[in-house]
């Protein structure tokens, strides 16, 4: 199993339910699989360097978890599907 974090971007106008429970949905996802979720991170709303989708602000979270390969793959075909989801980045992280 590998250390990863995903920085996820969410549409900023979403009620905080509905946010939750997208954050939800990746950290189950996670655990579902086989891995753990470490912590998870809510920057909150903050400005993006560039319009996205034609936003110019987005909702930053930062998800860090241990998994195998396979749950990358479901975790960003899953992002790319969501309506909520402006941007994604999965990066491993160095073992030190």
């Amino acid at each position: 199993m590998q250390k990863y974090e995903m920085l996820m971007l969410l549409k900023s106008d979403m009620e905080d339910e509905a946010r939750e429970a997208e954050l939800k949905k990746y950290a189950d996802i996670v655990t579902s699989m086989g891995g753990s979720v470490e912590s998870v991170d809510k920057w909150g709303v903050r400005k993006t360097a560039y319009p996205i989708q034609f936003q110019t602000e987005a909702y930053f979270a930062l998800m860090n978890f241990v998994a195998e390969g396979a749950v990358i793959k479901e975790l960003d075909r899953v992002a790319g599907i969501s309506a909520d989801m402006l941007r994604r980045v999965i990066t491993k992280k160095e073992e030190k």
